[in-house]
């Protein structure tokens, strides 16, 4: 796939894939992305995963189509980008391989490999001349790890985000963009929003007319939009107006409970209810959820005196993920001694600007009249 006349797109897909980092579900299988820019000197941009290096490299012989590469930028040093480094390096021998001082030191813990008289160390702000073409470097350290930079092309005005602007999903899957993108930034770059902030304040100061991401598709049209989002989210703010409720239950009486929550709010007219089960549903996505929509209610039964397990592990996602600037509202049932709310709000004073929502619901053993009534004065208050 030709990017512009002079960038061409090299990346494979992986429908192999169960989790990506060991834990988020991708049933649409990943894209790894890797690209070349021709010119009086030829470079490519980043390599793939360990298990496709065969396919890249007859991918990167179709686009050089008989020349040789004079460098290989690596603008991230995790595995599923780099894992073909030392492959290109030995067919290569004449190439250089430009990166950051922090990405050479991980080369040398993940491949044993320094490449001393073959390497160019960049920091934010150097350039490289490919002939007609100039390539800027711009640090983007923990976007998500410290080694990460961007390349922008200054003559074709594409901006080489390295995992930013990325998702979930392989490029030969129609699916929305937003779903997937703000699945994965949550889960995986969510937690470094001042740090992304950063680095959009310096790509603001660039003519970007496409955006080349080491996930998910090129994106070439209606860049505000992507750029929004990412602005949206790396400043933790609402991004829609709406409710995600995240539950646990175990013989269904507090299930029935979040039923009536939701019902509640709909007829309040809320314009958006999520509803997340943690035992059974993806987890990312319902921290995806947490992070889209302005208000969360967190509904578990009583277990151990304390709250259930798949919540706790759930609360502890927010917390890891800088959750904030929320309302958050508790829902809890407990036979005989129900504690379960004052655990979870315990655990999510620790996020910051959350505005706590009363009354806190609870449900002895099943609804009842009074807790049904409790119910629809919280989904009041929500609305």
């Amino acid at each position: 796939m030709n990017v512009t006349d002079s960038i061409t797109y090299i990346g494979v897909n992986d429908h192999e894939l169960d989790l990506f980092e060991g834990q988020y579900d991708v049933p649409n299988g990943m894209a790894y992305n890797s690209y070349v820019i021709r010119d009086e000197k030829v470079a490519v941009m980043d390599t793939v995963d360990a298990n496709f290096g065969s396919e890249w490299l007859g991918n990167l012989a179709a686009a050089l189509d008989g020349a040789a590469p004079d460098y290989l930028i690596v603008q991230h040093m995790e595995p599923d980008h780099s894992a073909n480094i030392t492959r290109f390096m030995s067919a290569f021998p004449n190439a250089q391989m430009i990166a950051t001082a922090k990405a050479f030191d991980m080369l040398a813990n993940f491949y044993g490999e320094t490449y001393e008289d073959r390497r160019i160390i960049v920091k934010d702000g150097d350039e490289l001349s490919l002939g007609g073409r100039t390539l800027r470097f711009v640090a983007a350290p923990m976007v998500h790890w410290p080694e990460v930079m961007f390349t922008y092309d200054e003559a074709d005005k594409v901006l080489f985000s390295a995992d930013a602007f990325g998702k979930f999903g392989a490029l030969d899957v129609e699916e929305d963009w937003a779903c997937e993108a703000r699945r994965y930034y949550f889960g995986i770059v969510g937690k470094f929003g001042k740090q992304v902030q950063g680095v959009l304040a310096k790509a603001a100061a660039l003519d970007i007319q496409t955006i080349c991401p080491l996930h998910g598709p090129v994106l070439t049209e209606n860049l505000d939009y992507y750029l929004g989002l990412y602005k949206t989210w790396a400043a933790y703010e609402v991004e829609t107006e709406g409710v995600a409720i995240a539950y646990c239950s175990v013989y269904g009486h507090t299930k029935e409970a979040v039923e009536l929550l939701a019902h509640e709010l709909e007829q309040a007219g809320c314009p958006k209810v999520a509803v997340s089960d943690l035992a059974r549903d993806d987890m990312a996505e319902a921290m995806e959820d947490a992070f889209r929509y302005g208000t969360l209610v967190l509904v578990s039964t009583t277990y151990n005196a304390d709250m259930f397990p798949f919540m706790k592990s759930f609360i502890d996602h927010l917390i890891d993920h800088a959750y904030q600037n929320r309302r958050v509202a508790f829902m809890e049932n407990g036979s005989w001694a129900p504690t379960a709310a004052k655990a979870m709000r315990a655990k999510m004073e620790a996020c910051k600007g959350i505005e706590f929502i009363e009354p806190v619901v609870t449900i002895k053993s099943a609804l009842s009249d009074e807790s049904r009534a409790a119910v629809r004065e919280l989904a009041t208050a929500l609305v």
